[in-house]
């Protein structure tokens, strides 16, 4: 059955976002006149959900958006494929070459991306109203019909291959690459997303067709728009690009898994001044009740602020390290905490033992009462500043509609995030810490590094995708 955009809308009001006059096209200000914002739920005539916010005080459109997949789709021989494609999409469609499908862009001020996550392919549109005709014409062309013609592909190959290298003598790389294959064995979390030295020569272009056409689909399709847009003239608009889409992806299965158990500790030798050392183990879904009481006394532990548990003990009291931070990573299929440092090589050993000591405590003690108020009163306040951009808002948008949160989570975050308790917390403290840290060092060899599973730095000659997932991720850069 077939409904219009208009009868199908969802109203969610009273939304703790606000909207103002604006000092700049690209910004939401949280200062001056207020209004609750509306989120709307869009279906089109094609059938194309998106969450739509529409904001008319400057004329602009902020459009984001995600295909299930990414690159635990790839051919389990050639990791990279998705990479390669989010590289390419915008390098000429249909009749346009690369050259000229820039200039296109450029004329109109159109700003289009897309990058390749473990689970999604993504991208972000942002153009000014009077150009969103051209601006949507040419990411229908985009999505639809890339060209992938062999000078560009060639061009995105070496860059990637370029920085492959470079990466292969990068401690961080080094060190997050060998994290995900420990936590991840032989699940395709632990392939690298970005390709490896061996793959990417081999991808060709029937690899690149191939993953637009399995993966590429409106059945896994979420969108998110902000701006200055009537919901006719979208739902219009997100029909003529989407709607030639195939319906159904033909997505290959991927199993649910849990990291491995700490503790485990693998030394990787390296000769570079500065020891690096990653740390984490098993997370908590994003699903799971436990999730906000986690995200709150991870915030207290590992921070990148300057009041966390690690940046005072670690870097504060005893100058071990620059910066010290550990995040939650939510996946489709498996969660992880994850934690980096870096360290003067005959200082490491004592750097170790600080996070692990301290990880222990919390794990032990949990937070204090004022730990956790200060946190949640962070957190609360923060929010605003993820919303503080109508690009930064569709992002939001969007990963809360990958999350499987409700529309109006927006208006509920901040309740969610009062409602943990001191016994939350400490509950959360022990399920993430309490078995201990799957740490990787990289560097000169420390003395603990007997202790450790010594890997040769050549079993590991790939780079590392960034690791991490936030509730508003940034598009990843394309290869140059």
């Amino acid at each position: 059955m077939t409904y219009s955009c208009t009868r199908r809308a969802v109203l969610v009001g009273g939304a703790s976002l606000s909207t103002a006059m604006l000092a700049s096209p690209r910004s939401l200000s949280a200062t001056g006149t207020r209004a609750a914002t509306k989120i709307q739920r869009l279906v089109s005539s094609c059938g194309i959900v998106a969450w739509f916010v529409q904001d008319a005080t400057v004329p602009l459109i902020a459009m984001e958006y995600a295909f299930g997949g990414g690159a635990t789709q790839d051919p389990t021989d050639k990791p990279g494929v998705g990479y390669m494609v989010s590289g390419l999409l915008d390098e000429g469609s249909g009749d346009l070459d690369s050259q000229t499908f820039h200039e296109r862009l450029d004329r109109r001020a159109i700003e289009l991306s897309f990058g390749s996550t473990r689970d999604h392919l993504r991208g972000a549109l942002l153009t000014l109203e009077d150009n969103r005709d051209e601006a949507f014409d040419l990411l229908r062309m985009a999505l639809t019909s890339p060209r992938f013609d062999a000078a560009d592909v060639e061009r995105i190959r070496a860059s990637m291959l370029a920085n492959l290298r470079r990466d292969s003598t990068d401690p961080s790389s080094l060190a997050n690459r060998k994290f995900l294959e420990v936590a991840f064995n032989d699940h395709p979390y632990a392939r690298e997303a970005r390709g490896t030295i061996e793959s990417v020569p081999k991808i060709d272009v029937a690899d690149l067709k191939g993953y637009v056409r399995r993966v590429m689909a409106k059945d896994t399709l979420k969108i998110a728009v902000v701006g200055d847009v009537d919901p006719e003239a979208l739902c219009k608009l997100l029909d003529r690009t989407f709607g030639g889409l195939p319906a159904m992806a033909e997505s290959m299965p991927v199993p649910d898994v849990v990291a491995a158990t700490p503790p485990q500790r693998v030394f990787i030798p390296l000769d570079v001044p500065q020891t690096v050392v990653a740390f984490g183990g098993p997370g908590v879904r994003r699903s799971e009740p436990d999730f906000m009481a986690a995200y709150v006394v991870n915030h207290i532990l590992g921070s990148t602020g300057l009041t966390s548990r690690l940046f005072r003990e670690v870097r504060e009291k005893r100058g071990l390290a620059y910066s010290v931070h550990e995040r939650l990573v939510w996946m489709d299929h498996s969660a992880i905490f994850v934690g980096n440092s870096g360290t003067p090589a005959d200082r490491a050993d004592e750097t170790v033992e600080q996070i692990e000591k301290q990880a222990r405590r919390i794990a032990e003690e949990g937070p204090t009462q004022q730990e956790l108020d200060d946190a949640k009163s962070y957190l609360r306040g923060s929010q605003m500043l993820a919303l503080n951009t109508s690009s930064k808002l569709a992002r939001t948008l969007l990963q809360h509609q990958l999350d499987k949160l409700p529309i109006d989570y927006v208006k509920k975050h901040n309740a969610v995030v009062d409602a943990v308790t001191l016994e939350d917390a400490k509950r959360a403290a022990q399920r993430l810490w309490g078995q201990g840290l799957l740490t990787i060092i990289v560097g000169r060899s420390p003395m603990g590094a007997a202790r450790s599973t010594t890997v040769p730095s050549a079993a590991t000659s790939s780079s590392a995708e960034q690791l991490g997932a936030t509730p508003s991720p940034e598009i990843p850069a394309k290869p140059n």
